[in-house]
């Protein structure tokens, strides 16, 4: 049998093998990253570190970086599904190392929050909400056209105030959060979409099994909170003063955008928030609220036929 050391000596003489190899290594030295990661180091690297690290550098240009390459992370076309290549120096080489990708990120952070806040399950339709469904009837355009505005300022670096989309039952306001969602994420930007009547119930039952703390901390952090049907749950002075408030007063000093959809229109949701389950006005603490969301959002009225 032949010793794997002359089969690699006969295979680098011949004149097609040299060829192709060349080929390869032209295509390896010409690709950008590659380029840029060999000039940032160039004083630690020579022309024998490189021969010797080609296959490295070659198992790095033939894969997905930055997810540019990958339409999913079920379509991650790397070796580590949701992991991407990064180049380091290491002993005298080239070597590669797989970090997670901004979809890999996003995708353990949703499982995370769900894991941890059931209420962020919301219906598959609002999930499954596009742009290109949301009909901007007349009612709806300045809607539509906010929610743009506010994408296209968030993309450019600015922390544009969250929405506050008001209007009756079934005229689409959830429906609108969901798309809105969905085009953060083709920009692997997180966003949380929580059920306000369920959130407030699931916190109260939280207190058993001691993560309420826990869940207040992940709510006051998300990028971008949406907070669907606000209004439509039971007010108490403790879900009010101790639940919402951390998390709208910690958003509001950190600037972190937060969405709400609602039945009521600013001046309704305060006096709902001002009346408690034991018939208590507490109009100071309502007016704190609301202090809050005016800060963190801008109102937008949605009007149209029920749509469910």
């Amino acid at each position: 049998m032949e010793k794997i050391n002359k089969t690699l000596n006969r295979l680098a003489s011949n004149e097609s093998f040299q060829k192709r190899y060349e080929q390869q290594r032209m295509q390896v030295l010409q690709n950008p990253d590659v380029k840029a990661f060999l000039s940032q180091n160039k004083e630690s690297i020579d022309s024998v570190m490189i021969d010797k690290s080609m296959s490295k550098l070659y198992e790095y240009i033939n894969q997905s970086k930055d997810c540019n390459k990958c339409d999913s992370l079920d379509g991650c076309i790397n070796f580590m599904k949701g992991y991407h290549p990064d180049l380091v120096l290491a002993r005298n080489s080239i070597d590669v190392v797989y970090k997670k990708c901004p979809r890999k990120i996003m995708a353990d952070e949703k499982k995370k929050n769900e894991k941890l806040i059931k209420s962020l399950y919301v219906p598959r339709d609002i999930l499954e909400a596009s742009f290109e469904e949301f009909e901007a009837d007349t009612g709806r355009l300045d809607a539509g056209d906010q929610a743009a505005t506010f994408l296209m300022n968030y993309e450019a670096g600015k922390k544009p105030k969250g929405l506050f989309l008001y209007g009756k039952f079934g005229v689409g306001k959830s429906y609108l959060l969901g798309a809105i969602a969905n085009e953060l994420a083709k920009k692997q930007i997180s966003s949380m979409i929580v059920y306000v009547p369920e959130l407030l119930r699931e916190m109260k039952g939280s207190i058993a099994d001691s993560t309420l703390n826990e869940k207040i901390e992940a709510l006051k952090k998300e990028p971008i909170l949406m907070l669907d049907d606000i209004g439509a749950e039971a007010v108490s002075s403790w879900t009010r003063d101790e639940v919402l408030g951390p998390i709208l007063q910690f958003r509001m000093l950190e600037s972190l955008p937060t969405f709400f959809t609602s039945n009521f229109d600013f001046k309704g949701l305060e006096h709902h928030l001002t009346y408690s389950q034991r018939g208590e006005e507490e109009k100071m603490k309502a007016r704190r609220i609301m202090e809050r969301i005016r800060s963190l959002s801008v109102p937008v009225m949605v009007e149209g036929p029920n749509r469910r």
